[in-house]
């Protein structure tokens, strides 16, 4: 019994023709007999070994390719594969682990799957115990579950792998570490209830450590984990910046790793969202001028979460707004804006939008810095209703400042644009709504009476009166405006107007119509040449 027992435990794997020192003892004195008899009950185990091996390795390979998982799914995958995990021979839980995260990782269905054959349990207990290669294919599994909703992330918070998971996090090797991260930042990505549990369970600390290693795919993990961790919430984002977080992101917007560089700036644009407060911290660990030069990198999402960062400080407070500006920001953000296309433009858009909303000179600054033909660019073609409704915000907010401001806008021909999208049958509600009120907002500042003219022909009438509104504000002190007015057409313009008596509109339309003479009021009136023919009806010529 003695040497069986030894045999057993000489870990043999397939394809292994050296026994242990107990077998070969055993060899050396038992009968010939006794040895033939043993070396036939070890193969049985070995070939049952070799046959676990080949299997778990076969679904770990087949779960790889999309057009298998249906296949092995109903082939009852996950209860074959469960028992595995246990299995004495470590490779093969390895693999078991693998084939799990692989399956898990496919549908949110799958990884319902892993819940309900109880196999959390297993994993959370076995990632205390077993090696760093099992580790690191456990929390694979956990990550692949936790990714597809709120409540199979939960369930693995249920099933206690955050003290597990966090433990990892103090392990030696990187590959261990960034498996926890990782998973530990899919569970928090969810909701902020979630991400308090990760926080509670002690995991920023070990995560702005583990951000300090040298390794450069651990370094890009913690950094994506804390982002996970610090969106949801000032509270949560406090949490971060408290454990020293802030710096050390800052010091690397300038890595040479364009991948770490995405997370960085993503980590600092969650943190600086929240308030002033922490807009602030980011901005005090001296950001500016170098996150501008991610603006320029060659990895478009670098340059993307570079210019919503810079977005989430510009919308707090005027003098953000203003270090911006003083920085070079606008100037980057508009080569920035004219290069990028499709959603990379949003953060871009609004950060102008944010930075003219707060100040005449701030606004001023974005069209010196020819802020306007990009955003009029966007309003044209970009093919997405929201893309155009941040334009048209954006233009907004820099007109509603003085004549100037508006006149800036005008003649860049922004506002028929405004208007051709507020028209456009398939726009949407939203896109109609903020160009509705960036076209009131500019119009209403406007005293560039040419560039509102053509808005005469073209505009419905609860945009015609905003326009009518300026007519009858300016022509009255501008005696060569009425001249012109005439001449273009304006005036018989306004006599087309249907208006019922009593609205503004009609007002309006009055209020112009008494400064000039009534012959050519009436000149210019639908029915004047009618008028004519009936007076020449009734005209007898003396003899």
């Amino acid at each position: 019994a003695g040497p069986a027992r030894c045999i057993w435990a000489g870990r043999r794997f397939p394809g292994s023709s050296v026994f242990s020192d107990c077998e070969k003892q055993f060899q050396a004195e038992a009968p010939p007999g006794v040895v033939a008899m043993s070396r036939a009950v070890l193969q049985v185990f070995e070939e049952y070994q070799k046959a676990r091996v080949t299997f778990v390795q076969t679904v770990a390979d087949l779960a790889t390719r999309p057009q298998n998982i249906d296949a092995l799914q109903n082939a009852g995958v996950m209860a074959l594969l469960r028992p595995l995990l246990l299995d004495n021979v470590a490779s093969i839980q390895q693999s078991a682990a693998l084939a799990l995260g692989r399956l898990a990782n496919y549908s949110d269905e799958l990884a319902e799957s892993v819940v309900t054959h109880e196999i959390l349990p297993q994993l959370v207990y076995s990632l205390s115990q077993q090696n760093r290669f099992y580790k690191k294919a456990a929390a694979f599994v956990l990550r692949a579950v936790a990714k597809h909703s709120p409540q199979l992330a939960q369930a693995v918070v249920d099933s206690g792998a955050l003290d597990a998971l966090v433990t990892c996090l103090e392990e030696f090797d990187p590959s261990v570490k960034e498996a926890a991260a990782w998973a530990l930042g899919y569970i928090a990505r969810h909701t902020k209830e979630l991400a308090q549990t990760v926080v509670d369970a002690g995991a920023v600390p070990l995560l702005v450590l583990c951000f300090q290693e040298p390794e450069l795919s651990l370094k890009r993990i913690s950094a994506s984990a804390l982002s996970d961790i610090c969106k949801h919430s000032p509270e949560l984002a406090q949490t971060v910046v408290d454990a020293g977080a802030v710096s050390l992101l800052a010091k690397d917007i300038s890595h040479v790793d364009g991948n770490l560089k995405r997370q960085v700036c993503s980590c600092l644009a969650q943190i600086a969202k929240h308030s002033v407060d922490l807009a602030e911290v980011v901005v005090e660990a001296e950001i500016f001028p170098r996150i501008l030069h991610c603006l320029k990198d060659v990895d478009e999402y670098v340059r993307k979460n570079a210019a919503t960062c810079i977005r989430e400080i510009a919308r707090h407070t005027p003098d953000l707004a203003k270090l911006i500006v003083n920085a070079g920001g606008v100037a980057a953000m508009v080569d920035y804006i004219t290069d990028a296309r499709g959603n990379n433009r949003l953060p871009g858009i609004m950060t102008l939008g944010y930075i003219a909303a707060f100040s005449e000179t701030l606004a001023l600054a974005v069209i010196v810095s020819k802020g306007i033909p990009p955003l009029k660019d966007a309003l044209i073609n970009e093919p997405e209703d929201h893309l155009k409704a941040a334009s048209a915000w954006s233009v907004g907010q820099i007109g509603r400042h003085s004549p100037d401001h508006a006149r800036a806008l005008a003649e860049a021909d922004v506002l028929r644009r405004l208007l051709a999208v507020y028209l456009h049958q398939d726009s949407s509600e939203d896109l109609k709504t903020k160009a509705k009120r960036g076209l009131k907002s500019v119009i209403q500042k406007c005293t560039h009476l040419p560039a509102l003219e053509p808005l005469l022909q073209e505009s419905p009438p609860n945009i015609l009166k905003y326009v009518v509104k300026q007519f009858s504000a300016v022509l009255p002190n501008d005696i060569q405006a009425r001249r012109s007015f005439v001449q273009s057409g304006g005036l018989q313009k306004i006599q087309e107007v249907k208006a019922e008596v009593g609205t503004k509109l009609r007002d309006y339309i009055d209020e112009i119509n008494r400064l000039y003479p009534p012959e050519i009021v009436n000149y210019y009136s639908p029915n004047y040449s009618e008028t004519l023919l009936k007076k020449l009806d009734e005209f007898a010529p003396s003899a």
